[in-house]
């Protein structure tokens, strides 16, 4: 269900700052041509942290009845209290989405321990299975690969795998290795989560996903064992990211890496949605305090593009 390609998908704003749901369709379509094999709804790469919980609602049912079962949907549930995180997850409409993506707690800096125990929590809380997601650049505290396997260990039904962001290639592999090695050790206990025949067992069970979250060491990951990519890029580049995760096509990535550093030259999302503005598909809108990408990038994303 989870595995391949997944597409962190942006939020479309218009010039008064409201949702621009016109755009959003328009975007969707791009991602139902058959080359994105999930998407990500509400993460980091969507603003969500700018949303009220209205605005929030309405997009992931807005997305939910536009994907009407076509590719599944993981859906961007964190933060930084735990008892909030857990109380949303009780309350909120999950109907269509297959999991949530959870953010390690940003600007408190837990500890190991912390993270542990807020995980083991969410997912207890979780109605639906849970993909971790480690992003220190952004959160300010890394997941080390012994705390993953803790939390997994602690909770195997509900906790699917991991979106690994640190870019920490050595890090990545060590958690890999760590779960494969789980995994053959313990094969009738694990999540019968249905995933790509890489991370599988021989009964068909499956262990821990370790998924790219970083477009630019995407091959490497999965070359490693990883299970695919969760993608900004290919929020404007769904086949040839589909062909980098599918096709594990690392000439195809090289050929991304300017893209890529420019997309992330000013923060997330503010260069994927100069592409997308550039290409036609949304206006170049973010919230407050993020800001359209400079005229600079701009040019230089321009001359990229052609």
């Amino acid at each position: 269900m989870i595995k391949g390609l997944g597409t962190a998908l942006i939020t479309p704003f218009d010039a008064n700052g409201k949702v621009d749901y016109e755009a959003l369709a328009r975007l969707l379509d791009t991602q139902l041509t058959g080359f994105v094999d999930y998407l990500v709804v509400l993460g980091t790469t969507g603003e969500a942290a700018t949303m009220t919980e209205k605005e929030r609602a309405e997009v992931r049912t807005f997305i939910r009845q536009y994907v009407n079962g076509r590719i599944p949907l993981v859906l961007g549930v964190g933060g930084n209290c735990t008892a909030v995180v857990c109380e949303s997850l009780k309350t909120i409409d999950l109907r269509g989405y297959e999991a949530i993506l959870s953010v390690c707690p940003y600007y408190n800096k837990p500890n190991q321990e912390g993270l542990y125990q807020h995980f083991c929590a969410v997912a207890e809380a979780s109605p639906i299975p849970v993909l971790l997601y480690n992003v220190p650049g952004r959160t300010g505290v890394n997941l080390l690969p012994e705390t993953v396997m803790r939390i997994y260990e602690a909770q195997p039904d509900k906790i699917l795998g991991i979106k690994e962001a640190s870019g920490n290639i050595e890090q990545i592999k060590r958690l890999i290795k760590m779960s494969t090695e789980y995994r053959v050790q313990n094969t009738d206990q694990i999540s019968p989560y249905s995933v790509s025949e890489a991370v599988c067992t021989p009964s068909g069970k499956a262990g821990l996903l370790v998924i790219s979250g970083d477009d630019g060491i995407a091959c490497e990951v999965m070359e490693a064992g990883g299970a695919g990519l969760i993608s900004v890029a290919s929020n404007a580049f769904p086949e040839d990211f589909w062909h980098i995760v599918h096709d594990k096509d690392a000439a195809l990535q090289a050929k991304f890496d300017e893209m890529v550093k420019l997309l992330f030259a000013e923060g997330n999302p503010v260069g994927i949605k100069a592409v997308l503005a550039q290409k036609g598909i949304i206006q170049n809108y973010l919230r407050l305090p993020l800001v359209p990408a400079s005229e600079e990038l701009k040019e230089r994303i321009k001359k990229e593009l052609a």
